[in-house]
């Protein structure tokens, strides 16, 4: 799978050091000698620049879950995905490293504000919730909440109202959870998507609630789940990446988009992972 190979707003660090020399000695009297300019200290993240604190650590610590074809890992071990490849670029512009650590989708506000991450970056949708807890960025694509059941019941699947009576498994604290909630469907919570595919494969559960971009990766003929498919679109939705309120990097991430849109390698991320039709313009 190709890399993405622009690495856009690379930024540049320059370090000052000061010089200084010594006042000669008046030969009649000894006087004490001049003082030493002091050292220019390095600059400091300061309390409200979160990009400061993030450089000065040299590492974004990226929140995510395994979520295909947002981000998810390689033969290798690797992490990649559309999301996984525009937040490595993302860091190098920066200037520092990427760090991708899988959370518990529920807790993400909370390891976001406790600083063991510094961003959501997977496909999170913006909801009223999230965006009055996070420092957002622009919506960069867009979503639907599908309906994913066994292919060989599909036609008994194909309203909302048919959908009723289902058991369904639903990744806990997600869009899909919320759209099952508002339903009044009888769901079970999961630690993530694939937990929830996982459940109806095994026939654990009727059905489950998946982000369309990842059912269009996952599930049907060619697929990990061929045995499945989905059916019914629950809403419409857009993707956003989360900060800590108030920081100062969704602001440099929205450049970041917009200047990537603009030259073309944000596309081409997209189309090696298949997600080209949902990209937002910048």
């Amino acid at each position: 799978m190709k890399k993405l190979f622009a690495l856009l707003l690379a930024a540049v660090m320059v370090l000052s050091l000061a010089a200084c020399g010594a006042k000669k000695e008046p030969a009649a009297e000894e006087k004490p000698a001049a003082e030493q300019p002091a050292e220019t200290p390095a600059e400091e993240p300061t309390a409200d620049s979160d990009m400061a604190y993030v450089q000065n650590k040299g590492v974004l610590v990226v929140g995510i879950t395994d979520f295909e074809p947002m981000d998810y890992k390689d033969a290798d071990g690797n992490w990649i995905g559309f999301d996984a490849d525009m937040a490595k670029a993302f860091a190098e512009s920066l200037g520092v490293d990427v760090e991708f650590v899988e959370i518990d989708w529920d807790n993400k506000v909370l390891e976001l504000n406790s600083q063991a991450i510094d961003c959501v970056w997977n496909g999170m949708t913006l909801t009223d919730e999230v965006t009055s807890a996070m420092e957002c960025t622009n919506a960069y694509c867009i979503n639907a909440q599908v309906v994913i059941v066994p292919a060989d019941k599909a036609d008994q699947y194909q309203t909302v109202e048919a959908c009723a009576d289902l058991a369904f498994a639903v990744e806990a604290g997600s869009a899909g959870e919320a759209e099952v909630d508002a339903l009044g469907y009888n769901f079970t919570p999961v630690k993530a998507q694939s937990d929830a595919l996982m459940e109806v494969a095994a026939g654990t559960s009727d059905a489950a609630v998946i982000d369309s971009l990842m059912a269009a990766a996952m599930v049907g003929e060619g697929t990990g789940y061929a045995d499945l498919t989905y059916t019914v679109g629950l809403n419409s939705e857009e993707y956003g990446v989360g900060f800590r309120t108030g920081s100062d990097l969704a602001a440099a991430l929205n450049d970041f988009f917009a200047a990537a849109y603009a030259d073309g390698s944000m596309l081409e991320c997209a189309e090696t992972y298949g997600v080209q039709a949902a990209l937002i313009a910048q």
